[in-house]
């Protein structure tokens, strides 16, 4: 199937078998939808293809295995460059952001920003990428351009970045802390349209990013 690229919905084709062959409803075809995941997951592994990156394209729960393959080569591609390296890291620290918050608010900041509430350039330049990358994204997948998905959300990498360096989400003003964080839901939404990268463990430039930080650290330690 994967090697001829051949497009077939396995769900849909999975429950009119067994309409068709009249099958003990006892079937659970989501048990074999499973299987196929599951040697889908062999497969991938034999080729060197990291766990967390199969797991945050598998838990989209998409049943097209030509597509899960796609999506699993730009997420590959994605992550083996500084600029998206780097967007996983800040998508992390708004995703930290928000369980915590939200957790401690008990709601959800999933819901419209409001604009007029935006004083800060760093939020404003923010909110107007989030806005361009959305619509640039939404063409890609409907595509399926799964690397151009990707780059186009690279393109969030600078504003985030300057987001949180110049402003302070939670504010003492509670309009502004709230929009602030549906800001950073927007950037999770966002980013989780394509893959769930909250399934991605430290990627390796993160971890070659540490260890050059590190080194740093030790050379400008004076001994005593």
């Amino acid at each position: 199937m994967l090697e001829n690229g051949l497009r077939l919905p396995l769900i849909p084709i999975f429950i009119e078998s067994v309409n068709l062959h009249e099958i003990s409803s006892a079937f659970n075809v989501n048990e074999l939808f499973d299987f196929f995941i599951d040697r889908l997951k062999v497969h991938l592994k034999e080729k060197n293809v990291r766990h967390d990156y199969i797991a945050a394209v598998i838990e989209l729960g998409d049943d097209d295995l030509v597509r899960l393959m796609a999506r699993i080569e730009a997420l590959t591609k994605f992550l083996n460059s500084d600029d998206e390296a780097n967007l996983l890291t800040a998508y992390r620290r708004a995703a930290n952001i928000l369980r915590i918050e939200e957790k401690k608010d008990g709601i959800s900041y999933d819901q419209a920003i409001d604009e007029s509430l935006l004083t800060d350039p760093a939020e404003k330049s923010l909110y107007n990428r989030i806005n361009e990358v959305s619509s640039l994204v939404e063409g890609a997948l409907a595509h399926e351009e799964f690397e151009a998905a990707g780059t186009a959300a690279a393109r969030l990498r600078m504003p985030v970045d300057t987001f949180f360096d110049e402003v302070t989400v939670n504010s003492d003003d509670t309009n502004l802390r709230a929009n602030r964080l549906k800001l950073l839901s927007g950037i999770r939404n966002l980013l989780d349209r394509q893959w769930d990268l909250s399934k991605i463990g430290a990627t390796i430039l993160e971890v070659q990013n540490a260890s050059i930080k590190l080194s740093t650290e030790e050379a400008t330690i004076k001994p005593k």
